[in-house]
């Protein structure tokens, strides 16, 4: 099976006084602004590093959710956030890390059976699989 899913963007002007728009086939996103200031001055709008923060924090928590199911495990309830670590290098700039932070609840889970499991979901999700960065992940069993 092979799926394809779209993401557009669009742009006018300069790098520092154009902007430009984001938008996704699914309609969540539909010509959202972005721009130099949204993305490196923490101005209002959209950036390329939180959707593909976005994304990986989704992906995993599929991922994990799949993986407990195997294991014979339901999460009650599984929060992940992403941090995406954007560095000005010799050669530009590059998306140096990930680091991933998951908090759940999973009835029958020990702590080390759910980092056992949080770690294939990290190795494993396709958007882990995608990037090149140091991807670090935190995952704390809660009561």
């Amino acid at each position: 099976m092979k799926i394809k899913r779209r993401g557009s963007a669009a742009w006018q002007g300069g790098i520092k006084d154009g902007k430009g728009t984001i938008s996704t086939e699914s309609g969540a996103l539909s010509a959202y602004p972005y721009g130099f200031a949204s993305r490196f001055e923490g101005q209002r709008g959209s950036n390329p590093e939180e959707l593909i923060a976005a994304a990986h924090a989704s992906c995993f928590t599929m991922a994990l959710s799949l993986i407990l199911g195997e294991a014979k495990l339901t999460a009650e309830q599984m929060d992940t956030s992403a941090e995406v670590t954007l560095e000005q290098k010799d050669d530009g700039y590059a998306i140096t890390a990930v680091h991933l932070t998951l908090k759940a609840k999973v009835p029958g889970a020990t702590q080390a059976t759910f980092e056992e499991l949080a770690a294939k979901a990290k190795a494993g999700c396709p958007v882990s699989k995608l990037l090149k960065a140091e991807i670090t992940l935190d995952a704390a069993l809660l009561g």
